[in-house]
């Protein structure tokens, strides 16, 4: 048997929906994009959302969209409160765009930010803090929301690992001033590459669809409140406001976007199953640390954290799992300080001891949206054996 890390989530209505826009002849992004965008944000109860090429494009458009926010904008040095664990491209807008990154340990069972910490960590130098839901896993928002408008700090949410999750029945991705998510091929719902940037804020929303688009005025709402609008339409087609990028998503990506959107929470269902037999399999055993659930899960895989008690090590463990046809990986990109990348951003770090044991001792094993109940079995047999 064979445990692989991730599946298709692909069926023949994505497949139609391609070949619809293929019939249309109309490949840049226009009005399926749109409908995408429009029925993400219905679906998470959010005023607006923008699509892009990828998470990480969503991420880089929102960093720099607080910088062109016309009362209280982010500037170059200003500090950022962020997790020891998360994937680069959370922290890589917020070096390019000038920011102080300020980083703060993991819980070790939930390997979402320690609040604890992050209360230590907060000064009056703070401007904004970036919370993960690692890997499907709630942060405990509650107290992190508490934290952010006790202080006056902006509140940006990376959600790229955790669509679908809940917190207080509250869909994750949407406590943020402003919250991103990824549909690559191996998330919660797929358009083979493609992000989105969720907020309730007119400006915000104005801002991201520029930067988007070239920092043109294309596409603005009539009432936008990021630029006045002149008589010459000539000049106006092809006004620049804003430095941007082009991160544009095309048609084909929010035609299948809006097909997989109507399935997603058929394919969390079957998330939750996978895990609860996986945790009823793995919770107890002493030799792992298993991530604890907070809030509802919308368990993008399965992590274990080799317990430094045991005396078996990863490397081990690892070859165990590649004989037998187990495919495993890093927890998301493990403790960024570890990584070479690291000298190049301004940062300072209070802490990051639960972040290393999960960097050298952890790993993760997938989760599909069907049912592998019987390679959750396989996994636990295979690891009988160590």
């Amino acid at each position: 048997m064979r445990f692989e890390l991730t599946g298709s989530t692909w069926g023949e209505e994505e497949k139609q929906a391609i070949f619809d826009v293929v019939k249309s002849n109309r490949f840049t992004m226009g009005p399926r994009v749109q409908e995408f965008e429009e029925k993400f944000a219905a679906h998470f109860g959010m005023r607006y959302a923008v699509m892009a090429n990828s998470g990480s494009s969503a991420n880089l458009i929102a960093v720099a969209s607080l910088f062109y926010r016309k009362d209280n904008p982010l500037k170059r040095g200003d500090e950022v409160i962020v997790p020891c664990i998360s994937w680069a491209t959370t922290y890589h807008p917020l070096h390019q765009y000038g920011l102080k990154l300020k980083f703060v340990d993991v819980d070790l069972k939930t390997l979402t930010i320690d609040v604890a910490e992050l209360k230590k960590a907060i000064t009056g130098k703070t401007r904004m803090v970036v919370a993960v839901s690692v890997l499907g896993n709630p942060c405990r928002f509650d107290e992190i929301t508490g934290l952010c408008a006790e202080n006056n700090i902006i509140l940006f949410e990376d959600n790229c690992e955790s669509m679908g999750a809940r917190f207080d029945g509250r869909y994750t991705g949407t406590f943020g001033f402003v919250n991103t998510f990824s549909t690559f091929f191996s998330h919660h719902i797929s358009t083979m590459e493609g992000g989105l940037a969720l907020t309730n804020d007119k400006e915000m929303y104005n801002l991201l669809k520029s930067i988007r688009n070239h920092g043109w005025t294309r596409g603005q709402d009539e009432d936008s409140p990021v630029f006045e609008k002149r008589d010459d339409d000539f000049y106006e087609a092809y006004r620049f406001i804003l430095p941007g990028y082009n991160v544009r998503p095309s048609e084909i990506h929010g035609a299948i976007g809006s097909r997989q959107l109507d399935k997603l929470d058929g394919f969390l269902k079957v998330r939750r199953k996978n895990a609860e037999h996986f945790v009823g399999l793995f919770g107890n055993d002493k030799r792992f640390i298993i991530q604890s659930e907070t809030g509802e899960s919308s368990w993008f895989c399965f992590t274990m954290i080799v317990n430094p008690e045991w005396t078996a090590d990863r490397k081990r463990v690892l070859q165990t799992l590649r004989q037998a046809g187990i495919e495993y990986r890093i927890i998301t990109g493990g403790n960024i300080l570890r990584h070479d990348v690291i000298r190049y951003y301004n940062h300072e770090v209070t802490k990051s001891t639960n972040a290393d044991i999960a960097h050298y001792n952890g790993f993760f094993v997938g989760n599909f949206s069907e049912d592998i109940r019987d390679k959750i079995d396989y996994l636990h047999e295979t690891l009988a054996t160590l």
